[in-house]
């Protein structure tokens, strides 16, 4: 009874678990000739794929400038942005049902209103190099991006004038490659490609963070008690073009000299750098250049190469709370549980996966489709199968419907519907045939 409290599940049958369930049976039975195939024409490659929370439009970032908006149900297209930015479009995010934000690698986030699509609602200035990143605090209603100008940047959308928008420098590492917030927003985790994770536990947007202004906790490998030493270093990525990168040493060396100030519990804003155990990966450095985040906030889920890029891996990493062993050395917030190798196909482009809306699969980039995976072969909840040492994931269906490499997927929030995109420019929909 109290582990289930615990994981917020009451003695009634929650309707949305049930739903999900059968969602759930509907993923496992799609069949790839039930997919429809949008082409995207002269586009570019599709670098991210966005549902709007009610899930009745499907949006696409292109390579070249362009958003595309769909109606996932009939699969029409709906509206073409054509000069949403003025390079690359990264990725999409929205707001609510009506307002979404795009960034570009012309260092600008633009904000857009679904029922005024001829103009923008307004242009942000603030990063200094291709802003790959946005997500948006809930709590506060702070939007929130990041850059490989190594800058978290901080929004105050509410303030928004001719004349631009509030804003600050949350905060700076090196090597920043994904920034991602929990669902609860009481976290923030930040990939690098120099193969390091960090996090920000007990999250305060409205406090800027300066080197050496925020309680260290030990830097430490996922799966062991030993303090981080020394890192590998890892070859260069950007989202869906080839990065120009030099990747090496720790985000930032003056923080990890600093001595930890965690007694009891963490204060607001501490700093967790953690080394994410890779299988076969021990001796070599590696580069993470996915990141998302379980719906539950129960766990993280990771895309990384080697520093060869020879191999990639998909990873799931368990969040552990509680306090900490000793004061100085707090028991560390990731655990590995699932894992599975990846094709290596494509190699210098980023493959954005993704968890189903209610946590129980995972779709991943594989080649020239997609394959979705479960925890085990009945697509259990993952607190209902952790194993005590990691387990591969399973591979409960493969989707090929692309002749070119799968850059992204992404799950419908309402519908039984997944959506891919590739290096080519096609958009396909993958769903169940009554």
């Amino acid at each position: 009874w109290l582990r289930g409290r615990c994981l917020g599940r009451g003695a009634a049958v929650d309707p949305a678990r049930d739903t999900f369930g059968a969602m759930t049976g509907l993923y496992g039975a799609i069949q790839p000739a039930d997919s429809v195939s949008l082409s995207t024409r002269t586009h570019g490659a599709v670098f991210n794929l966005e549902y709007s929370p009610d899930g009745s439009v499907l949006t696409v970032a292109c390579e070249q400038t362009e958003v595309l908006l769909f109606d996932p149900i009939s699969s029409k297209h709906i509206k073409t942005l054509s000069e949403a930015h003025e390079d690359c479009v990264n990725n999409i995010r929205f707001l609510d049902n009506r307002l979404f934000a795009t960034c570009s690698d012309d260092t600008t986030i633009a904000l857009w209103d679904l029922r005024k699509l001829n103009s923008k609602v307004c242009t942000l200035h603030g990063h200094t190099s291709w802003v790959k990143n946005i997500e948006y605090d809930t709590n506060t209603r702070l939007l929130v991006t990041s850059g490989f100008d190594g800058n978290v940047i901080i929004w105050d959308t509410n303030r928004c004038t001719e004349d631009g928008c509030p804003h600050k420098k949350f905060f700076h590492t090196r090597f920043l490659m994904r920034m991602r917030l929990t669902p609860d927003c009481s976290k923030m985790l930040i990939s690098t490609s120099s193969g390091y994770l960090l996090i920000l536990h007990d999250l305060d947007l409205n406090k800027s963070l300066e080197v050496g202004s925020y309680p260290i906790l030990r830097a430490r490998r996922t799966t062991s008690s030993s303090d981080i030493t020394s890192s590998g270093s890892s070859g260069p990525r950007a989202v869906g073009s080839p990065c120009h990168q030099n990747n090496s040493g720790p985000p930032s060396e003056k923080t990890l000299s600093r001595p930890s100030q965690r007694e009891g519990g963490s204060p607001r804003n501490s700093l967790e750098v953690l080394t994410p155990e890779v299988p076969g990966e021990r001796d070599r450095g590696n580069c993470i250049t996915s990141l998302q985040l379980h719906p539950k906030g129960w766990a993280t889920l990771l895309r990384c190469s080697s520093n060869t890029d020879d191999q990639e891996w998909t990873c799931v990493y368990e969040f552990q709370e509680g306090a900490p062993v000793r004061p100085v050395s707090p028991r560390c917030s990731l655990r590995l549980t699932h894992c599975i190798e990846e094709a290596n196909v494509g190699r210098g482009y980023i493959k954005e996966l993704c968890f189903s809306p209610d946590g129980r699969m995972i779709s991943s980039p594989h080649g020239f489709g997609i394959r979705l995976l479960g925890f085990d072969a009945h697509c259990s909840e993952l607190v209902d199968c952790l194993p005590r040492e990691a387990s591969p994931l399973r591979e409960i269906r493969s989707l090929y419907s692309h002749n070119d490499v799968v850059l992204t997927t992404k799950f419908s929030p309402t519908h039984c519907q997944i959506a891919s995109g590739c290096l080519s420019g096609r958009v396909s929909l993958y769903q169940p045939k009554f």
